[in-house]
């Protein structure tokens, strides 16, 4: 005993000498020989609460409380070692503060006892967290063990439940906004799942339901006891929408109901309470709802949206409730009630409900609240309203906005609203029955069918179904549900009369009739509100038996049978739009009354769309005025309804009028985008509809889908066919429209002969009349365009014939007319080579001999064009060598008479833009008239560019925003004020940039300033704006020539020439001199197929230019060039022929000229002929007349001299006159400055002789050549074939190195020289018996020519030549033009290499003039 007093006391004065570890130690000792010693628990719990060890401390304290539970000190050891650890240990502070105030309590020491947990309350709220302190207050709140000791002393129970509430309300809502704003950030995060997914968190986790319900069950305060029995409610309704369907929602739900039906019960005024104990209602009639509810929702909330709706409503006829008692619903003024006190009372007061007095105040004060209104009762209630109103269009809106919400609140809520749903949908059902009817009706269907599939004895559905097979001409089963329907609501007087009416729409007019009479008794009946609507509709309906029954002149003109009735109607209804289209066809068609009729028909269709028999006569009577506007009105009005288009699988046919009404409507608005639509829609539901098929045409043709009005009015035209009679009107302008159709597809012969057809029945016709016209000058132009310019003479003389002997007198004086003819005529000014078929007796009669008339003064003091010349005889007053030029003057004076006449008949119609445009026509045709004069006269400033500059300045007078105009005025302009023509350029440009035309003007207006960067661009501007232009191609080729660069202009002339048209004159003369300078400018030869086509455009120029001999002759070059001899010899013989008489008639030196090199060209065509006399006369008269020289110059001269020497040699020489030929060489080699060409000419013409000194002579001066010009390989192949004659092997080995190094070096030596030397190397070769595989080394050399392997194909044989002439047929394909220089003979002999027959016809039919296809193929016959 004495061993653990003297233990203690060590351990004491250890503490009091602050040596913790030595107490420690002590303690330690001393528990190992004590265990149960409290004491030392204590020492070491404290000494180690000073060493910092603090769990340590915890265990020993907690050790030394189980030893003595009821001493104080240890839970005091423990409670200040909670303290000194802050806010981390409060839960075990919680517990040993609890510890500590029972045992002050039992030792009845009470203000200890509170003193402990005051401070541990304290310490929770200034130490821990706000969650730490809420938990810490619940130990001085009931269910705290401590609780019934401190019960008087700590603060009420409701006001700490208070405390604790704020304070959740703050945190949670304060966590939920953080965690939204965190999570909200996620990929693919929507702000509503989110929001509901925190709030399902934060609230599983939440105290704070069961805190206000708390709070609720302390409070003694009645208004702190409402406010959280409202914030209980709102909570558990959040915490309701934030749960998933299932259990746990369920149970959610229960809770909201109970506290919303308490609140309710004790007509508490919180909003949220009432709108759930009524919005959550699932009744299956609107009478299940307690109308003392709904009346004192109004009053607690009168200005909310629902009660809007509901005071609406109950106050309505349709209403099921009874009327509020009068002193409930009315509140007595002051002067009645003779005080003026309140008038309070414990309900909410005085009454601020406000009641709709009329049924234009009930439906806005009803509309207003269900705009904002997010109630399911209020849809319920609107959509029943509207159903009595009629108003389907809005309940259809309605009722899908309110099944949308229905879906919602299920979502919030969990519950079904089965009955709500099956409501909303009879009310959509039946909306959709009447609404656009039938087109809805099909959904209408379902959404019956899918309440009976449930419900099978709904009086409603059934109804609903029985109303869509009525729409649907279903009628026996409509019979079938009404009657059902009918079985279970027999007094509904509704149903009896639509079932009643449906026998009278299958036919059964009697029993209809007798059923419908026996309801109006009822409808009558006094002591009850009469339905005056029923009643109206009913009479009519027995009115519409009576018509039909007995369908006699005499009985529908009574005045006491259907008649009656339908009056009868009106009176009860005279908004009942049937009976006034039933008076409507009574009036028509038996009482004569036109005007009341009409009347009657516009009433109906103002008061209902789906009379459809009202709107067509409607219709009609306004198409018989001419009153488009109106007709377009009512016809929009019935397509509006829907009852024109029957619905998928209905028996009930569709009605197409109204369609087709709109499309003749618009048509004549010229809205044929519209129209097309609406024909279209007329079709398809009678695909039979002739005047639609018209109509259907017309607006696609008027709208530019020419492909797509063909279509149609070849339907139409196949009605025409089948119906033959049966169709209406006359058919003739199917083929008018067809034709134009035609013609806007440039399919001119088939639009002339439709419009000749429709001339043949209507000769009358001026508009197709002409028609016919424009379309044969159109056909005539595009003629030209591609270059048939014999088909476009006879078009512009077909035009001219039709107007002297077929055109109508009245449209004589119109400006079409005489723009037709002035387009006539203006064609043989294009066509010059055909002028002389101008039929001027043909005009005269148009233009007439009266000179002095008004119709041609415009301009005339300034042209001076009058009827003289085009009514002067050409055969009588001119010679045959003037007669070409009379006749263009008469030609383009006659398009310029016309025109005028056109300006003179706009003038006369008042039309400015017709005017304006005649004014243009004319300045171009003046212009024409100028650029068709001699060069010599063009460069003055003639009187018809006067007159043309005049014509189109006033045309920009009247019509100053037309760019074509100001275009034409820089054209004419550009010559003579550049400045004014840049303006005018650049005005045109302002007011149309897009036009290809005017970029390509101002470029050319450049170039002829030598502005070339302007031009440029100018030219580009043009390319880009259109690139189909030509002649935007044609300027940039022309600025490519200027700066040197030929190559590019030569492929930018040939690209607009391949784009331009036929009638393009500038491209076909750039593009063939392009050509032939090519030609002059190749040292190796153009092969023949790339001068085809410049010979086609000078074809073609000559037949627009005859008299511009220069491009004729350079057509006879490229025949020449071509082999085409005879040709070029009858051009050359033309040209010579003209420019005789030229210098003839003006002795000048450059018809002199001309006429040399013509001579000499033709000494050549002679030659290529055969005809050597002939060349032989034009060699010698050209070598005469360039001797002097004259206007030639020094190269020309040089050049005629050359080619007429050689060209007379050569006819000497094959004329067996050798040594003239060879005096010409040798004078054409003096000529030319030695040329060897000409020198191999002449050694070839001296060895022809047979004499040793001319060979020998010819010999020498190859030698020379050789000499001169090494690398000549003609020269060099004839001296080998001499010593090859001559046997001379030492010649033959010099040679054969000049031959071996010329085809080593392909420099200067064209593929038939290679040819030739080939050819020259193998006879060597089998002259000296020396086999060098000859042609195995032109094939190396020469890969791809194909005589090489020719050659190994004839010496290989077998296989191997096969193959080798094979390749030779491949190499010589690839050859061919552009790619190579392969002629047409080389690609035969390669054909015809192969052996086979038909590679033998091939060639012949690629050159039937090379005889080694035809000796190949006679070969393979007589084997």
């Amino acid at each position: 005993m004495s061993g653990r007093k003297a233990a203690l006391k060590a351990i004491g004065d250890a503490i009091k000498e602050q040596k913790w570890d030595n107490a420690i130690e002590a303690a330690k000792d001393a528990l190992e020989r004590d265990p149960k010693s409290y004491q030392a628990h204590i020492f070491m719990a404290f000494a180690q609460d000073k060493t910092n060890k603090l769990d340590e401390a915890e265990n020993t304290y907690l050790s030394a409380a189980n030893i003595k539970p009821q001493d104080p000190q240890t839970w005091q050891g423990l409670i200040k070692l909670y303290q000194k650890q802050r806010g981390k240990k409060l839960k075990q502070y919680k517990d040993a503060a609890i510890k500590l105030a029972q045992v002050y309590h039992d030792a009845d020491e009470m203000y200890k006892c509170q003193d402990v947990i005051d401070k541990f309350i304290d310490h929770a709220r200034t130490q821990g967290d706000r969650q730490q302190y809420v938990d810490a207050l619940d130990v001085i709140l009931p269910g705290s063990p401590i609780y019934p000791a401190l019960e008087g002393r700590v603060p009420h129970p409701a006001k700490t439940y208070e405390t604790q509430a704020q304070i959740i309300e703050v945190d949670e809502k304060k966590r939920i906004n953080t965690l939204i704003g965190e999570r909200r950030t996620r990929i693919g995060a929507r702000i509503a799942e989110v929001t509901l997914e925190v709030k399902k968190e934060v609230y599983g986790q939440s105290r704070l339901g069961e805190i206000y319900q708390k709070l609720i069950d302390w409070s003694t305060d009645d208004e702190v006891r409402r406010t959280y029995e409202e914030k209980l409610l709102q909570y558990r309704y959040e915490r309701l929408l934030a749960w998933p369907p299932g259990e746990k929602k369920a149970e959610e739900l229960a809770i909201v109901l109970k506290l919303a039906n308490d609140m309710v019960i004790i007509r508490h005024p919180y909003k949220l309470a009432w709108d759930i104990a009524i919005d959550w209602k699932d009744n299956n009639e609107i009478q299940d709802w307690d109308v003392n509810v709904l009346r004192q929702y109004c009053k607690f909330f009168p200005d909310s949206d629902l009660s809007r709706v509901v005071m609406g409503f109950l106050t309505s006829a349709v209403s099921p409730f009874p009327p509020e008692k009068q002193e409930q619903t009315t509140t007595p003024t002051p002067a009645e009630s003779g005080d003026d006190e309140s008038e309070d009372d414990e309900d909410g007061g005085v009454r601020t409900t406000y009641i709709p007095m009329t049924e234009e105040d009930r439906l806005v004060m009803m509309t207003e609240g269900i705009s904002t209104a997010d109630s399911l009762f209020a849809y319920r209630l609107m959509g029943e309203y509207y159903q009595y109103l009629e108003e389907h269009e809005s309940n259809v809106e309605l009722m899908r906005k309110a099944l949308g919400h229905l879906k919602d609140e299920r979502a919030k809520t969990g519950m079904k609203f089965q009955h709500i749903e099956d409501a909303f949908s009879l009310y959509l059902g039946t909306a959709l029955v009447h609404y656009q009817s039938p087109r809805h009706h099909q959904e209408a269907k379902n959404l019956f069918d899918g309440v009976l599939a449930h419900e099978p004895s709904s009086t409603r559905a059934l109804i609903g179904v029985g109303l869509v097979y009525e729409e649907e001409e279903e009628y026996d089963e409509a019979i079938d549900f009404l009657e059902r329907a009918l079985e279970r609501d027999g007094t509904n007087l509704r149903v009896r009369t639509e079932a009643a009416w449906v026998k009278a729409l299958k036919g059964d007019f009697a029993r209809s009739r007798e059923e419908l009479e026996a309801c109006i008794p009822e409808l009558t009946k006094k002591g009850q509100p009469i339905n005056k609507e029923l009643l109206a509709q009913t009479q009519y309906r027995v009115g519409y038996c009576i018509w039909n029954m007995d369908t006699s002149k005499s009985a529908r003109k009574s005045r006491t049978g259907a008649y009656a009735y339908f009056l009868d109607s009106l009176k009860n209804n005279l908004n009942y739009a049937p009976a006034y289209t039933s008076l409507g066809v009574y009036y028509a068609d038996y009482a004569n009354d036109r005007k009341r009729a009409r009347r009657c028909f516009q009433k109906a269709v103002e008061l209902s769309p789906h009379e459809v028999e009202s709107a067509e006569r409607l219709a009609k009577s306004f198409a018989d005025d001419g009153d488009w506007d109106r007709v377009e009105l009512v016809a929009q009005r019935v397509v509006d309804s829907g009852k024109v288009k029957p619905p998928p699988g209905s028996k009930r046919k569709g009605i197409s009028w109204p369609f087709a009404a709109l499309g003749v409507a618009e048509l004549n608005k010229q809205d044929y985008h519209k129209a097309i639509v609406s024909f279209q829609a007329a079709l398809r539901i009678s695909p039979g509809d002739y005047h639609a098929w018209v109509g259907l045409g017309e607006s696609y043709h008027n709208s530019g889908r020419h492909i797509a009005a063909t279509k149609a009015i070849l339907n139409a035209q196949k009605l025409e066919e089948e119906a033959g009679a049966k169709v209406t009107g006359d058919t003739w302008f199917t083929r008018f429209i067809l034709a134009d159709v035609k013609r806007e597809l440039g399919e001119f012969d088939d639009a002339i002969a439709l419009y000749r057809e429709v001339l043949d029945i209507r000769a009358d016709e001026a508009g197709v009349a002409i028609a016919l016209m424009q379309t044969i000058v159109d056909s005539a132009l595009d003629s030209l365009e591609k270059g048939f310019f014999g088909k476009s003479i006879s078009l512009a003389i077909e035009t001219l014939e039709f107007a002297v002997h077929q055109a109508p007198a009245e449209i004589t004086e119109t400006f079409n007319f005489w723009k037709a003819v002035a387009d006539a005529c203006s064609l043989f000014s294009s066509v010059q080579s055909r002028v002389s078929d101008f039929p001027g007796d043909l005009v005269q009669k148009l233009i007439g001999k009266d000179d002095a008339g008004p119709e041609y003064q415009a301009f005339r003091d300034v042209d001076g064009v009058g009827t003289g010349v085009v009514s002067a005889a050409a055969n009588i007053f001119f010679p045959d060598d003037e007669k070409v030029g009379v006749d263009l003057t008469r030609a383009l004076q006659a398009a310029i008479l016309a025109y005028k006449r056109a300006i003179f008949v706009s003038a006369n119609a008042n039309d400015v833009h017709a005017q304006s445009v005649a004014c243009y026509n004319l300045g171009w045709a003046e212009y024409r008239a100028h650029s068709c004069l001699p060069t010599t006269l063009r460069k003055k400033n003639t009187r018809y560019l006067k007159a043309a500059m005049a014509c189109f300045k006033r045309a920009i007078e009247l019509e100053a925003g037309n760019a074509e105009f100001w275009n034409a005025l820089g054209v004419v302009t550009s010559e003579l004020n550049p400045a004014v023509s840049q303006h005018s350029f650049v005005r045109s440009l302002y007011l149309n940039e897009r036009n290809a035309q005017g970029w390509a003007n101002l470029g050319t207006l450049a170039l002829l300033q030598n502005d070339l960067a302007v031009a440029i661009e100018a030219f580009t501007r043009a390319q880009s704006t259109d690139p189909d232009y030509a002649h935007a191609w044609l300027g940039q080729a022309l600025v490519a020539l200027l700066q040197g660069n030929a190559k590019e202009a030569r492929g930018l002339f040939t690209h607009a020439m391949e784009i331009a048209e036929a009638s393009s004159v500038a491209s076909r003369r750039h593009y063939s001199v392009s050509m032939f300078d090519h030609v002059l400018a190749s040292t190796e030869g153009v092969p023949t197929m790339s001068l085809i086509q410049p010979i086609f455009a000078l074809g073609q120029l000559t037949g627009m230019r005859p008299t511009d001999l220069a491009y004729t002759h350079l057509g006879a070059l490229f025949q020449e060039r071509t082999g085409d001899s005879g040709r070029a010899v009858d051009t050359l013989e033309k040209v010579c022929g003209v420019v005789e008489q030229e210098y003839e008639a003006t002795e000048s030196a450059e018809a002199l000229k001309r006429f040399a090199l013509a001579k000499a060209d033709l000494a050549r065509s002679y030659l290529a002929t055969g005809e050597y006399g002939k060349a032989i006369e034009s060699g010698e008269l050209a070598i005469q007349l360039s001797a002097d020289g004259g206007e030639l110059s020094k190269e020309e001269r040089n050049k005629c001299r050359l080619s007429a020497h050689v060209t007379v040699g050569l006819a000497q020489y094959y004329s067996g006159v050798v040594d003239e030929a060879v005096a010409c060489f040798e004078a054409a080699i003096e000529e030319s400055s030695g040329s060897p060409d000409v020198a191999c000419v002449l050694a070839q013409c001296l060895w022809a002789t047979g004499k040793e000194d001319q060979r020998e002579r010819a010999r020498e001066v190859l030698f020379e050549v050789i000499e001169a010009h090494p690398h000549h390989a003609q020269s060099v192949v004839l001296l080998g074939v001499i010593a090859l004659l001559d046997e001379d092997e030492e010649s033959l080995e010099a040679v054969t190195q000049e031959l071996q190094a010329l085809r080593a070096g392909d420099e200067g030596v064209s593929a038939v020289e290679q040819s030739q030397v080939g050819e020259v190397l193998r006879a060597i070769t089998m002259l000296t018996g020396k086999e060098e595989g000859s042609g195995q080394v032109d094939v190396m050399y020469y890969p791809y020519l194909p005589h090489g392997w020719a050659e190994l194909a004839i010496t290989d044989g077998g296989v191997d030549g096969e193959n080798a002439a094979e390749m030779a047929l491949r190499v010589a394909k690839k050859g061919l033009p552009p790619r190579g220089d392969i002629e047409a003979e080389d690609l035969a002999k390669a054909y015809a290499g192969t052996g086979r027959p038909s590679d033998a016809q091939v060639g012949i039919m690629v050159a039937p003039w090379e005889k080694a296809g035809w000796r190949t193929l006679a070969d393979v016959v007589h084997a």
